[in-house]
């Protein structure tokens, strides 16, 4: 996509930071995305403008990214508005909300990247905290809130393998964050520490060769779970198939089989 035709505003710093407490953390240098584009996303009749880093394949290449990579295997997908990232957002967006219910959600987008799910649940009147490993990507999901119109949130740089939070989160969201077997554990756990008591986590996959083993860890901690198959076309790019987890805890989904394809 064509840069825009004018300069983009300098990012803006996160907003009500709060500290996850991680062993590891890492910032992309701002000079290593200072090329950046805009692009606008329609999902369920709402529209909305993201920032992004212009070339994100480029920081891949970047000193930065290889010290990252050798000290916890970290590389910077965050750049990119990934395909599980639109499905979540329309499956919010489409979903039937009882009346007053998106208030009283307190919603954190986990591995948040530029923050397009996070946004909907904005959108919604709901109450976000955008989480991610990298304090960059936190800057450019704070600058995307912003620029649509949304100043109450807040950010949280935080490792999933370190959850900073018990039990306060009513709304877990996750897009395409089992991209690796050795994350499925602690995205397990973090769910099991995070989730409110009647709290639900949506994560969508995009159905990797991972999903197995996430249904299996789900199985073994006793969560109760459904699935719904998702579709996105994202012309002219390719069709994109995935699904969307709905988590709940044993104890807070009486009458909920274990897997229940929906």
């Amino acid at each position: 996509m064509p840069k825009p035709d004018r300069p983009l505003p300098p990012l803006d710093s996160p907003s009500r930071e709060l500290d996850g407490s991680a062993p590891f953390l890492h910032n992309t240098p701002a000079e290593a995305c200072r090329d950046r584009r805009e692009q606008t996303i329609s999902i369920a009749g709402r529209s909305f403008t993201l920032c992004l880093p212009a070339a994100a394949d480029e920081l891949l290449d970047h000193p930065a990214t290889h010290a990252a990579f050798k000290a916890d295997e970290y590389l910077p997908y965050w750049a990119e508005l990934w395909p599980a990232a639109e499905m979540l957002a329309g499956a919010l967006l489409t979903h039937a909300w009882p009346p007053g219910a998106c208030s009283a959600h307190r919603v954190w987008e986990i591995g948040c990247g530029v923050g397009l799910p996070g946004l909907a649940a904005l959108s919604l009147g709901m109450q976000v905290t955008f989480s991610d490993y990298d304090g960059t990507a936190l800057r450019f999901a704070a600058h995307n809130a912003r620029a649509n119109g949304f100043c109450d949130f807040a950010t949280c740089q935080m490792d999933w393998r370190h959850p900073p939070l018990e039990g306060r989160a009513t709304l877990l969201l996750a897009a395409d964050v089992v991209y690796e077997a050795r994350h499925v554990p602690p995205i397990v756990k973090l769910i099991q520490q995070m989730l409110a008591p009647q709290g639900e986590c949506w994560l969508v996959d995009p159905d990797r060769i991972h999903a197995g083993r996430l249904r299996r860890e789900l199985d073994r901690e006793r969560f109760v779970y459904r699935e719904t198959p998702l579709q996105l076309d994202r012309a002219p790019a390719p069709f994109v198939c995935g699904t969307l987890y709905r988590i709940r805890r044993h104890r807070a989904a009486a009458g909920m089989s274990r897997h229940e394809p929906s």
